[in-house]
């Protein structure tokens, strides 16, 4: 396999770097730093893809050595485009779930997307933290708001925690049924500006955290589309079957 030459691009959100003790990122495509003989280029991070399982682990180990977090020490959801939320105190893969929360410090928690958003939350004051994917099925069954529940659950606050909306399909692309379309509010779809309706994804996503009570300025948006960004984001909608999968990560330090 060939190595990359440097360290992979990475989004860091900004809304954790003041709390001193929540670190979070955001994969993306990378295929120039990992483009050799395989059947997805880039850092492809999923095992629900055409790629051979050695080769995500392979780029799973390599991601978690760059961050420095032990591969016994992270949690994954195997997820299922459901609203299950899971609370985790230790390492490895958790079936049947699209959010993961812990309030064990040193573990990180990990999302996979492809157009679906992946949401991570902390409370860094009580050492909460959590990792949700947001795809339209866990979004409209309020896989957000019961992910804050679980939290709130552990002693989080409301006021306190932070939130990183991940890149994401955007509205202009986000083109639905209208079996989709009614599960989300009128005014998160787009009826008029296209020959179907458009659901905002990122918005409607944000206006549940504030309807929760997050303060606006808790709240960071990645405008990224990964639709329109073929050379930073991986898409299943534009890619299909041979779309990569890029991972949300979040951990409270030790």
């Amino acid at each position: 396999m060939m190595q990359s030459k440097r360290e992979p691009e990475l989004i860091r959100p900004e809304i954790f770097k003041d709390t001193g003790s929540i670190y979070a990122w955001f994969t993306c495509k990378n295929a120039e730093l990992y483009n050799d003989a395989r059947n997805i280029s880039g850092l492809n991070l999923g095992f629900n893809t055409r790629e051979e399982k050695e080769v995500v682990n392979e780029n799973r180990s390599e991601l978690l050595n760059t961050l420095g977090i032990d591969p016994d020490n992270i949690a994954f959801a195997e997820q299922v485009h459901g609203n299950r939320v899971q609370m985790v105190e230790s390492g490895g893969t958790y079936g049947n779930v699209d959010a993961l929360v812990t309030n064990v410090k040193g573990l990180s928690l990990a999302i996979q997307v492809a157009d679906c958003a992946a949401v991570l939350l902390a409370d860094s004051e009580q050492g909460i933290i959590a990792a949700v994917h947001a795809g339209w099925r866990g979004a409209a069954g309020d896989i957000v708001p019961k992910t804050v529940s679980v939290m709130n659950s552990l002693g989080a606050k409301v006021s306190q925690i932070k939130a990183f909306i991940s890149p994401c399909i955007s509205q202009k692309n986000f083109e639905v049924g209208e079996e989709v379309a009614e599960q989300f509010p009128r005014e998160h779809v787009d009826y008029t500006n296209y020959r179907k309706p458009h659901v905002n994804l990122k918005v409607f996503l944000t206006d549940q955290l504030n309807e929760l009570g997050l303060q606006a300025g808790n709240i960071e948006i990645d405008e990224g589309c990964t639709v329109d960004d073929a050379d930073r984001f991986y898409s299943y909608r534009r890619e299909q079957e041979k779309s990569g999968r890029m991972l949300g990560v979040i951990r409270f330090k030790e």
